[in-house]
């Protein structure tokens, strides 16, 4: 009895050894088996890539329009949106007591006109006594103190005039420059003056219109070098395009003017600036939208998104290399360009032509996959 279980446990065990060794052969089997994967050979080629910033327009004058009075405002002669001219009235503030006080100051000149006539006459009169020795010196440099402190009043009184009148005027607002109307945040009847926190309005000249946006600092160094310096780096730049907010492009290309000479150091870039005409006036101070800047690369190789793995900073593909008469995945770090479309990466180092990689699923990929 005893024989005969250790039999029956012998060929259980024996059984088990075999249906182990079947599964671990099959597995080794399916492990070893080639994916079809999309592969291809890489080329040099030479393409135009579009890069696009964040922007901010502003009209190349935004001039705030704020009183330099304080009074009532009693017209508004424009309304938002606008177009004026230089010089044309917007705005009136309440002109009754500036021009009591005009009044009040032509009536002290006056006086004081007056005031000097009498002067002139006695100092006239005391000097022809002194000359006949009717008078003594001190009489005659009385009077002739006399005369200048009359003199020195019609100074001031017309220097009050003068500021009576000045600030009769600024009750008058009138635009500073050719340009488009904003918001009108005050209405007739309101109190404004020099202190108000908001503006009565701003004045946009819309003729031409600034575009800010900015580029990374890795970005501007390489226009540099290639240019030798900043300003040379700006005037190489090419034309470029400006796309509005709904996605539209506007009509007509920019010049990029200027670029700041300090890297903001929260965001690591550098300010640029362009400007537009804006004949249409279509666009607007205050609007957003992406400068679109073309970017020649000439002679790299290129590979399609599809086929780059990213961690991170670090950019991956696999190429597919011979090892022991196989196919194999092979994981390659490559340096890419700065720049891309969304759809390809411009290897600057890492490939040479000729080499073969899976163009597609880079991310599924393991190292040392058999490649169909």
């Amino acid at each position: 009895m005893k024989a005969t279980i250790k039999s029956i446990g012998a060929t259980m065990a024996l059984t088990g050894l075999v249906l182990l060794t079947s599964c671990s052969g099959k597995q080794q089997q399916r492990q070893a088996t080639p994916v079809a994967y999309k592969t291809v050979k890489v080329h040099a080629e030479d393409r135009t890539i579009d890069t696009k910033y964040s922007a901010t327009i502003r009209g190349r004058q935004d001039i705030q329009i704020l009183p330099q009075v304080s009074g009532t405002l009693k017209q508004l002669l424009v309304t938002e949106g606008q177009r004026v001219r230089k010089g044309q009235t917007m705005f009136v503030i309440d002109q009754v007591p500036f021009q009591a006080q005009l009044n009040t100051a032509r009536a002290n000149l006056q006086a004081a006109e007056a005031g000097l006539a009498t002067a002139k006459l006695s100092y006239e009169s005391t000097k022809r006594l002194f000359d006949q020795q009717v008078v003594s010196d001190f009489d005659l440099q009385t009077a002739q103190n006399a005369f200048l402190q009359a003199q020195a009043s019609v100074a001031q009184a017309k220097a009050a005039v003068t500021n009576a009148a000045n600030s009769l005027s600024y009750t008058t607002v009138s635009s500073p420059a050719d340009g488009v109307v904003g918001t009108l945040p005050y209405r007739v009847g309101a109190l404004v003056g020099p202190s108000i926190p908001t503006p009565l309005t701003t004045v946009s000249d819309n003729k031409q219109m600034y575009v800010y946006f900015s580029m990374n600092e890795a970005a501007m160094l390489d226009k540099i070098r290639e240019a030798g310096s900043a300003e040379a780096a700006v005037k190489a730049m090419p034309p470029v395009r400006l796309q509005l907010v709904d996605g539209s492009e506007y009509e007509q290309t920019g010049v990029v003017e200027t670029a700041s000479g300090v890297v903001d150091q929260s965001t690591g870039s550098v300010s640029l600036r362009a400007v537009f005409n804006n004949p249409s006036g279509l666009l607007h101070s205050g609007s957003t939208g992406n400068v679109v800047i073309p970017v020649d690369l000439k002679g790299n190789i290129v590979v399609p998104a599809t086929a780059v793995k990213q961690l991170q900073t670090v950019h991956q593909v696999f190429k597919v290399v011979t090892k022991d008469g196989q196919r194999v995945a092979e994981g390659t770090n490559i340096e890419v360009a700065p720049y891309n479309n969304g759809k390809e990466f411009i290897v600057l180092s890492g490939l040479k032509e000729g080499d073969e990689i899976i163009a597609d699923g880079a991310g599924m990929v393991k190292e040392g996959a058999l490649v169909q």
